[in-house]
């Protein structure tokens, strides 16, 4: 999967979503958020990621202290500074090398962790966007199973599983052709989460497409996927996994 090619497809369409809508119009999955703060959280983001590997930061670097990060009061300026930010992270990342280490909120990553992380924050928070202004919500089956997996991953960097220890949970996407990448078994233990891609029982199973699968797991919306078994476990799971 070409993450740097998407990151700047996605990248455009947050834009596209965003343009031409009133700045502030809320954002239910993001209380207290506004369609001006989302573009200002996804276009100052970037430019922070992208400081971060220019300069090799080792240790967090505050986002105050970002190059470019004053959002445009004109709509169509803003529709630029949005554009340019994942830009901004691809230009970094080749300056430096994608090996390099840099930091990162899960410690020490290669440079190149930056571009699949923003990619997904851009696909998150453009369907934060659509939902809000009431508009469809559409995302290649890859892409989101992708989006699935990078957000399981950061999880495991944490040091408390979601899970009890001892309880499973599966996740199926039924979009056609992802093969064993639509598919996610969890365990809680007492190290913290594990996961990996498969098929097995568990103790509860989501269901649905890839693109719902990912607005579940983030907390975004329900629709569109079925749970089986315990669903308490699913439940709990959702309680314990805010970002």
């Amino acid at each position: 999967m070409d993450h740097s090619t998407l990151l700047v497809s996605e990248n455009a369409a947050f834009a596209q979503v965003i343009r031409g809508a009133d700045p502030a119009v809320p954002i239910p999955t993001c209380p207290g958020w506004t369609i001006r703060k989302l573009a200002a959280h996804i276009a100052r983001g970037d430019r922070w990621a992208a400081t971060i590997v220019r300069t090799r930061a080792d240790a967090y670097v505050n986002p105050r202290d970002v190059a470019g990060g004053e959002q445009p009061d004109d709509r169509d300026a803003e529709q630029d500074w949005v554009r340019g930010g994942a830009q901004a992270i691809l230009d970094a990342v080749a300056e430096v090398g994608g090996d390099t280490a840099v930091w990162t909120f899960t410690g020490p990553k290669p440079a190149s962790w930056w571009i699949r992380r923003r990619l997904h924050e851009q696909t998150v928070h453009r369907g934060d966007a659509a939902l809000a202004l009431g508009v469809p919500y559409e995302i290649a089956p890859d892409v989101a199973a992708d989006g699935v997996s990078e957000w399981f991953g950061l999880l495991t960097a944490r040091p408390e599983s979601p899970l009890p220890e001892g309880v499973t949970l599966h996740l199926h996407a039924t979009d056609d052709g992802l093969g064993e990448a639509g598919e996610w078994v969890l365990r809680g233990t007492a190290a913290g989460l594990e996961w990996e891609h498969g098929h097995e029982k568990a103790d509860a199973a989501v269901r649905g497409p890839a693109a719902n699968l990912l607005l579940a797991v983030m907390r975004r919306s329900r629709e569109g996927v079925e749970v089986l078994g315990d669903a308490t476990v699913w439940e709990h799971w959702l309680e314990r996994t805010g970002f």
